[in-house]
């Protein structure tokens, strides 16, 4: 498998950690997203969207979009599940996933403050203070609903870790005060203290500078 990666991208960050916890071999294959090399005629021909993650299969099919890999994976590697196998139990882990892949990330990713800051002219501090917010509200609510760790849903690994860790990750990079959120915090760095996590870190990966 090749996976199309951006060492900073939060949902190719999903799917590395996914594959390590899940012990899948596989090729990153680079894509700088500060070079435009997302909208090269060779990656749109990968992913028309031009956007990573994308997953390219060892018969040459591709597959697209963080959520829709994972729950290939899922179905497909099942030696390491990381939804529970109970549904409700799993719709609940879900709708944690949902809560940052739908409502936290979209309005915060990289082409969204490209456009603020290019664009509408936003300056700096409102464009942060942007982030801040969306990441602030969307935290606040996960924090009532997690468990008291080690992870999200009591003493197992999941999905919703899968995803939680790139969206602290990346609140830190932007100074969100993490110390409102000690359970969210706490689930961070016990994930991170794994190797799976830690092989997965931005700054581990071979396009870091």
């Amino acid at each position: 498998m090749e996976l199309f990666s951006y060492f900073r991208s939060s949902a190719a960050y999903r799917l590395r950690i996914a594959f390590n916890l899940k012990g899948i071999e596989h090729n990153i294959k680079p894509v700088n997203l500060l070079k435009a090399e997302h909208k090269s005629e060779a990656y749109l021909a990968i992913n028309p969207q031009g956007l990573v993650p994308a997953l390219k299969l060892a018969d040459g099919r591709v597959l697209t979009q963080s959520t829709a890999i994972l729950e290939y994976l899922e179905s497909t590697q099942a030696s390491t599940p990381l939804l529970p196998s109970d549904p409700f139990d799993a719709a609940i882990v879900r709708s944690w996933v949902n809560q940052i892949a739908c409502d936290i990330h979209p309005v915060n990713n990289l082409r969204i403050l490209k456009y603020l800051s290019g664009e509408l002219g936003v300056e700096e501090e409102s464009k942060n203070n942007w982030y801040k917010h969306w990441i602030e509200l969307g935290f606040t609510a996960l924090e009532k609903q997690i468990s008291e760790g080690p992870f999200c849903f009591g003493d197992t690994v999941s999905l919703a870790d899968v995803y939680l860790v790139p969206q602290v990750y990346n609140a830190k990079r932007f100074n969100v005060d993490m110390s409102q959120f000690p359970k969210i915090s706490a689930i961070y760095d016990h994930c991170n203290s794994l190797d799976a996590f830690i092989q997965a870190m931005p700054e581990n990966q071979i396009d870091a500078p």
